[in-house]
């Protein structure tokens, strides 16, 4: 019998080396998987999408904010991973009553290296996970690099439209547009993702640049349209969401993807 604490400060007690895993965070069920454990992954969400076969291969049960209680009781798990921005308080206290929960909080790429370091632990995988952390620090270590002498730009990361909603202080995402010499103009605003109301954005902070991803809204053309009108000839640029929001081992792919992004950013209008 074990004791472990997770991102929150709570203490999980764990009977035995966890054999039957529930992931309830889609970036943490690739991280799972690149650890090695994919065969003890048995339940996963419907946004699992990353190796694409996992969907194929495991019980789903359900969403990130919608989870099947009865689907994760049948399968019997001895460990169920939840994140606290992904997964609500109810969610955990359901699950809570059918198996041990471990809870993450993922603000930092020093957040990220500190779960995996824990993961490592906890499943007995202490050698993946040091070879994983060795891979997200020396690139970050290679990009921190690469980025030193580039300039500053100004950008507004829109998550939602209908209300428009972005990325604020406080998250993982706004620690990749830092990372990146991206300067959030709505770094100040008060709460994580706060509504902002578009036709403002000139006196707010006029953005260079204009970032849409790929997910959680499918952002389209038409608003990338709309938002540019409210700003003085900001550029728009599609970019993919899970690079910037999904901690875990897909951190390794993000760093060469976002010298490529730095690349786009420099281009011309």
């Amino acid at each position: 019998m074990k004791t472990y604490v997770d991102q929150l400060g709570n203490s999980i007690t764990l009977e035995k080396l966890p054999m039957r895993i529930v992931s309830l965070v889609p970036s943490l069920t690739e991280l799972l998987f690149d650890l090695g454990l994919e065969d003890r992954l048995v339940g996963i969400t419907k946004f699992c999408v990353h190796p694409y076969h996992i969907k194929s291969t495991k019980t789903i049960t359900g969403g990130t904010k919608k989870v099947n209680a009865e689907k994760v009781a049948g399968l019997q798990p001895d460990i169920i991973i939840a994140n606290k921005e992904e997964n609500t308080p109810e969610i955990v206290a359901a699950m809570q009553a059918i198996a041990p929960v471990y809870v993450t909080d993922i603000n930092s790429i020093a957040d990220t290296l500190h779960m995996i370091a824990e993961f490592g632990k906890i499943f007995s995988v202490r050698t993946s996970a040091r070879q994983w952390n060795d891979k997200i620090s020396f690139g970050l270590q290679d990009f921190e690099t690469y980025i030193k002498d580039k300039p500053w730009e100004r950008c507004a990361y829109f998550i939602w439209k209908d209300p428009y909603m972005v990325a604020g202080n406080g998250t993982f995402i706004n620690e990749m547009l830092k990372l990146n010499r991206f300067k959030n103009i709505y770094e100040e605003r008060e709460g994580r993702y706060p509504e902002v109301i578009v036709q403002k954005m000139r006196i707010q902070g006029d953005p260079h640049i204009v970032f849409l991803p790929s997910e959680p809204y499918p952002f389209k053309d038409e608003d990338a349209f709309e938002l540019g009108r409210h700003t003085h000839h900001a550029k728009t640029i599609f970019v993919d969401g899970e690079m910037f929001s999904w901690y875990g081992s897909r951190i390794v792919k993000a760093f060469a993807y976002f010298k490529q992004l730095q690349e786009r950013a420099q281009e011309p209008v």
